[in-house]
């Protein structure tokens, strides 16, 4: 399966930011699927993570209550709303999905990955 990451930008601290994952395969619908960031000069983060169902999410402690992850499979997306965004969440975003498993914090469990789409939040 192919992902797709876009909408990210250039915002101002305190702003809100949307980005999107699209997938090429209807069976993304099955795939648990996270999000990462990875900051110039240090290692991959995870961010955010959401079962193939949607019913189930997590979310890193620096993130959690500012960010939010769905899906919608109608459209094979999976979106990331970026809230009350912070300087230090500047990095280059990636979309991940795994084919079998759980929705997962290590990057290693994930399958596919995303070409990442760069955020950048301005103070």
């Amino acid at each position: 399966v192919q992902l797709q990451a876009s909408g990210g930008g250039l915002v101002q601290t305190g702003g809100s930011l949307r980005l999107f994952c699209a997938a090429s395969r209807r069976t993304f619908n099955s795939y648990a699927t996270g999000w990462f960031r990875q900051a110039p000069g240090k290692d991959r983060e995870f961010v955010a993570t959401i079962s193939g169902s949607g019913g189930s999410t997590g979310y890193a402690d620096s993130v959690k209550g500012r960010f939010s992850i769905a899906r919608d499979n109608a459209k094979n997306t999976v979106y990331l709303q970026m809230d009350s965004v912070k300087p230090e969440d500047t990095a280059v975003y990636y979309c991940a999905s795994r084919v079998w498993g759980h929705a997962s914090i290590s990057p290693g469990d994930y399958d596919y990955w995303g070409q990442g789409t760069q955020v950048t939040v301005s103070s």
